[in-house]
Order: C-alpha cells, then sequence, then structure tokens
C-alpha cells in the first residue's frame, strides 16, 4: 500500500500531470475523449499518451474503448483510498490537524441556498438552467448563472423559448464569471458546468468550497438545419436540464452530509441528458 501511495503522490508531482488529473476530476463521472483532453490542455497527443499512461499505472485514471475512441476517467476508488491512507495512516486521524473545514460538518446549511450554473457564453444552456431552477423552486434555491468568455449575449431562441414557457425574463443577461468572485458576490452553496469546455478550463476557487458538479448537456446553438429543428435542440437541452434540477430540488439537502450530497450530484449528473 505505502509504495501504491508514494508512486500516485509522485506521479502528480508533475504539474501537467497534476493539471491532467485535476480536468479528469472536474469532469468526473465523465469519460473524456483523449482529443478533447488534448485541445483542452493544449498538449501533443504523443505528450498526452505518456501523461495518461502514467496516470493509470498509478491508478489513478482508467480507460475505456468506445467505439473507436479512447476515454478517460478519473478511477475514485483509488482517490479516496489514498486520501483515506494520508488522513489514517499520515495525520493519525487527528481532523483537528488534517481534515479541512469544510469536511467537518454539512456546509450547505443556508435557509435558501445559492447555486451558479456555468457554461462558456451563459447564452443558453446556463441561462436555461437558471430559469428552470427559479421557476421550479425559487422559494428554496437563489439561481444565477454566468458564462467564462469575456462577452455574450441570450441566445434569442432560448430567450423566446423563456418567455414562451411563462419564464420571467426581464432580469436575465449573460455575465463572466468574474462577475461572482468579488466580496460583495452572494457565497454560493452548488456550482454546476453544464457544458464540457466550461468544466475543462481551470476556473475560480469559490468562497467557502461549495458542492460542484459536471451536468454536460450538448449545446443546442450547434445545431443546423431548419429552425424547427433548431427550436427542437433547444427544447431536448430545456428538458434534459428541468429533469436533473428537478432531481436535485427534490433532495434532502439539509440532512444529507457533503459526502452524500456529492454522491447524489454526481449521480443527479448520470441521468439522461436528452428526454
Amino acid at each position: 500500500m505505502e509504495n501504491e501511495i508514494c508512486t500516485r503522490l509522485t506521479t502528480l508531482g508533475h504539474p501537467q500531470r497534476l493539471a491532467l488529473f485535476r480536468l479528469l476530476m472536474r469532469r468526473y463521472p465523465d469519460r473524456v475523449p483523449a482529443g478533447e483532453l488534448a485541445q483542452a490542455l493544449d498538449i501533443k497527443p504523443s505528450t498526452l499518451s505518456a501523461y495518461l499512461s502514467a496516470l493509470m499505472q498509478a491508478g489513478l485514471v482508467t480507460q475505456d474503448r468506445i467505439a473507436t475512441s479512447l476515454q478517460y476517467r478519473v478511477a475514485m476508488g483509488a482517490v479516496s483510498q489514498t486520501v483515506d491512507y494520508l488522513f489514517n495512516d499520515c495525520c493519525r486521524g487527528r481532523p483537528e490537524l488534517c481534515t479541512p473545514a469544510l469536511f467537518a460538518k454539512n456546509p450547505v446549511t443556508s435557509p435558501k441556498y445559492n447555486v451558479l450554473f456555468i457554461c462558456t457564453g451563459n447564452s443558453a444552456r446556463s441561462i436555461l438552467a437558471e430559469s428552470i431552477l427559479r421557476n421550479h423552486a425559487g422559494d428554496r434555491f437563489n439561481a444565477y448563472s454566468a458564462g467564462t468568455l469575456p462577452r455574450s449575449a441570450l441566445h434569442p431562441v432560448a430567450r423566446d423559448m423563456l418567455r414562451a414557457k411563462g419564464h420571467d425574463i426581464a432580469a436575465l443577461s449573460a455575465k463572466n464569471v468574474t462577475v461572482f468572485t468579488g466580496p460583495d458576490a452572494p457565497a454560493f452553496d452548488f456550482v454546476f458546468t453544464v457544458c464540457n469546455q466550461a468544466a475543462n478550463e481551470d476556473g475560480p476557487t469559490w468562497q467557502g468550497q461549495p458542492v460542484s458538479a459536471h451536468w454536460g448537456m450538448p449545446d443546442p446553438v450547434k445545431a443546423t438545419g431548419t429552425d424547427a429543428a433548431q427550436s427542437l435542440s433547444f427544447q431536448r437541452t430545456y428538458d434534459g436540464l428541468a429533469h436533473r434540477i428537478s432531481l436535485f430540488a427534490a433532495l434532502p439537502i439539509a440532512s444529507l452530509d457533503r459526502v452524500a450530497l456529492q454522491k447524489a450530484v454526481d449521480q443527479i449528473a448520470q441521468s439522461p441528458s436528452e428526454i
């Protein structure tokens, strides 16, 4: 066991291997194609292959072949084993020294929870999610959305769809995530990325370490063809988000510890993205 832990820590001691591992952690429980990893990290395929091989040999990453694509995912069991070993052996199980305060109790105890949805442009998927949660459970959640691009605008199909479904769109606007990083920004209890590109980016470190998950959705903006085909793509995205948000809103948040809550939002990520 000790040799395995040493190998894992040594493997993660390389900055680019660590960056790759962190990206896969952000995308968990997704399996991510090698090409997408190389593009996101701007790494040559041959170099990426060497990094992935080292992470797999250390037991931190698994590889699956899906059709003709090699896809990779964090081996969460090995990650948990490593953290447990460091806590129980190196720290001798002393929570006052080694366990971060955020894990000592359920940090999500607000009377009304703050939730942030992030995509790249904040023009469609994150805006839809914000509106759906506010409409579905606005009495228990404050819903926000933002994008990682410096400038954007609401997509007209998303805006018209929300208006047709009776959502209040008056307060909706496309915003960059930096809007929510200042001292006057709300403290978020949950942060969800809803597009792969945003999850692949190394985003802000949020105050209070909110519970986070990746709920990747297909980009309806990329739909081609007739106006009807594009509208159908937006409708599928809306329905998929509504399904996941209804599962999230039904969680007994106040009675779950952080571990159980993280597991629950990761399980929601496995529900269908299109209904």
